[in-house]
């Protein structure tokens, strides 16, 4: 696992655990280390998740870790409490995430690329969730962050079936947002983090939050929990600051901070 933080505010996330990238412990306790990291880090304003590589983002967990946790009690306690809690920190991180998905994205990979915010794939990226041919289902929240992006019918379809997609599929069903040239997935997915990374930050970690709620509440629900949220963004000093510039017809100078001070 590497961490790269860059001059604009970028910092770069990189599986690496040749030749695919499969998921293992050490990896997974690597990722949840450098996302507190990250996290406290007023100098980055946006994350890129990537892989090693040109084969595969992650092609999914280490099969060879499987046999000696198929026992009973086993398999939660020593690898899938983990993996729930670290892509849990990548799903709710307070700032915006992208996925850059060059070759594979399968099984574990793909619960990793959906925990992200905005998805970026090469145009010869593959996309699946296998493990139905094992006998046994995505554990690591993919039934339910996988379905959320492309809907029950098309989430039941790459479960059940467990065949991959291609990437033009994987756009035409929402599952990533754009898909580049090959070759061309990281770079375009630095340029929007970049992008990003000049948004306001408190601004966009409570507009996660408001997009969050409508999965996990009705819709009444949601609407009335977005309503403080909508309020301390306007009462902020980034608002303050983006009003200032659009009336001075100026760019606007957000301040580097995800708590506001006043």
């Amino acid at each position: 696992m590497r961490c790269d933080v860059r001059s604009d505010g970028v910092a770069v996330l990189t599986l690496d655990n040749p030749p695919l990238n499969v998921v293992f412990r050490g990896l997974t306790e690597a990722l949840g280390r450098h996302l507190d990291a990250l996290a406290a880090d007023a100098a980055v304003r946006a994350v890129v998740v990537t892989g090693a590589g040109t084969r595969a983002f992650c092609a999914g967990s280490d099969i060879a870790e499987f046999q000696p946790l198929m026992q009973p009690g086993r398999i939660g306690p020593e690898k899938l409490e983990l993996q729930h809690r670290v892509f849990a920190q990548l799903d709710d991180f307070p700032k915006p995430t992208v996925a850059a998905v060059n070759g594979l994205a399968f099984g574990g990979g793909l619960e990793i690329a959906v925990c992200c915010d905005l998805l970026v794939a090469d145009a010869a990226a593959r996309f699946a969730l296998p493990e139905i041919k094992l006998g046994v289902f995505p554990g690591s929240g993919g039934p339910v962050r996988v379905a959320r992006r492309v809907g029950e019918g098309r989430a039941k379809e790459l479960m059940f079936l467990g065949e991959p997609i291609d990437a033009v599929t994987a756009l035409a069903w929402g599952l990533v947002n754009r898909v580049t040239p090959a070759g061309e997935a990281l770079n375009q997915a630095l340029q929007l983090a970049a992008t990003l990374a000049q948004r306001p930050p408190l601004a966009l970690a409570l507009c996660k939050q408001a997009i969050d709620l409508a999965f996990d509440s009705t819709e009444d629900a949601a609407i009335a929990a977005a309503l403080p949220l909508s309020e301390r963004a306007f009462t902020s000093t980034e608002s303050r600051e983006g009003v200032r510039a659009f009336l001075a017809k100026e760019t606007p100078r957000f301040p580097n901070a995800l708590h506001d001070k006043d």
